[in-house]
């Protein structure tokens, strides 16, 4: 027997082999999550004007808000070469509410499956909104594309970052602007029982070593959670711009005006000063209002507001100090001038502004302008003196 016949009796005696059960399509894991429209109150009257007017962003001439693509990322770490989107969440408007698909990658080689799917969604929508994207997700996705050697361009959307415009509004009241502190503070829709996303690594490292789809459950829901607040954060601060008077608290009045002002929106942004005028930013309020009327050349309404001010008691010895200047330069009388640069002297010697530091400084200012203003006053009284003269 030779060495062929054999192999041939080890085999079977040369017997068929059963042909190998035929592989599903490769792919990786999907979720959908569907919510209540009543849940996104005001979401589908949002309009590309406002939109543009918060985002300083051209914005799709046909707008549509069921086109804008609310999307978050999980990872498997904070960035760097290594650092993989292993799942993407997705969420959209519809006519009955809001859906998020989320794609999971069981193991890394889904990742291209993940990406495919990433890839279609956003080619279907006008706008891109993330939080925080254009720092992490979107470079995050840019760079697992070209290593996958997909093309990237579906990226090119109109991206509206959240977290900037929240911290344009918020921050000077709230200081740390996470989406969770939002919703709880600014929403008035805290999580509970939510998985921290410093867990969230970690939390699928073990997974992928045994496989128990049960560990990524919280995953999936702080994800889910994540693209549904995007969409309720956007249009909250889309009717905020719309409708400033809303607003509860001073800083933010004023933190609206400084953003509105940002975009030229002059008019809006002196309503939002006037409204903050009457809280905890009555000083910043006052001085932002002064302010933009002199840019604008209106230097009467705004001595204006710096003697309102001053009535009010309000901004320190700053109105006078502008208000004096006013004076003097403006409507040329050194005399009102000098009252006023005397009684911010006044004010500064008060004790209760002695704490600052610039007090020495200030008070050096406002000698000297009180000297030279006195100087001034005895010119002109000389001049009137040679002129009632030389008359005679």
């Amino acid at each position: 027997m030779n060495l062929r016949d054999k192999l041939r009796a080890v085999d079977g005696g040369g017997a068929k082999r059963p042909a190998p059960a035929e592989r599903a399509e490769a792919d990786c894991r999907h979720f959908a999550v569907y919510r209540p429209a009543e849940e996104f109150p005001g979401a589908w009257d949002l309009t590309r004007e406002t939109l543009a007017m918060m985002s300083e962003k051209e914005m799709p001439e046909t707008f549509d808000p069921r086109r804008i693509l609310y999307l978050d990322t999980e990872t498997t770490g904070l960035g760097g070469s290594g650092t993989v989107a292993f799942l993407v969440g997705m969420g959209f408007l519809t006519d009955e509410g809001f859906e998020v698909h989320q794609f999971l990658m069981r193991d890394y080689p889904e990742e291209p499956y993940l990406l495919k799917h990433v890839a279609n969604g956003l080619g279907k929508f006008d706008v891109l909104c993330t939080f925080n994207g254009t720092t992490f997700d979107v470079p995050l996705l840019e760079s697992r594309f070209l290593m996958n050697r997909m093309d990237r361009d579906c990226l090119d959307l109109p991206h509206l970052d959240l977290l900037h415009l929240c911290r344009r509004l918020w921050k000077l009241r709230l200081g740390r602007c996470n989406l969770g502190r939002l919703e709880e503070v600014v929403l008035g829709k805290p999580r509970h029982d939510d998985l921290p996303g410093s867990e969230v690594p970690q939390r699928y490292f073990t997974y992928l070593k045994t496989k128990q789809m049960s560990l990524l459950d919280d995953i999936l829901k702080h994800n889910a959670q994540d693209i549904a607040s995007l969409c309720v954060l956007l249009n909250h601060m889309a009717d905020l711009y719309l409708h400033p008077e809303k607003i509860r608290f001073s800083e933010d009045v004023y933190s609206m005006g400084r953003a509105l002002e940002r975009i030229n929106l002059t008019e809006n942004a002196r309503r939002c000063y006037r409204l903050a005028r009457k809280g905890r930013m009555g000083d910043s309020a006052g001085t932002a209002l002064a302010v933009s009327y002199r840019r604008s050349g209106d230097r009467e309404e705004a001595a204006k507001v710096w003697r309102e001010m001053i009535h009010e008691r309000r901004g320190g010895i700053m109105p006078y100090v502008e208000l004096a200047k006013h004076e003097e330069h403006i409507r040329r009388n050194p005399a009102a001038a000098l009252r006023l640069t005397e009684q911010a002297l006044f004010l500064l010697s008060e004790p209760a502004l002695r704490e600052s530091g610039t007090v020495q400084e200030e008070k050096n200012e406002l000698q000297y302008r009180r000297q030279r203003l006195l100087r001034k006053l005895k010119e002109q009284q000389i001049d009137g003196i040679h002129d009632g003269t030389e008359s005679e």
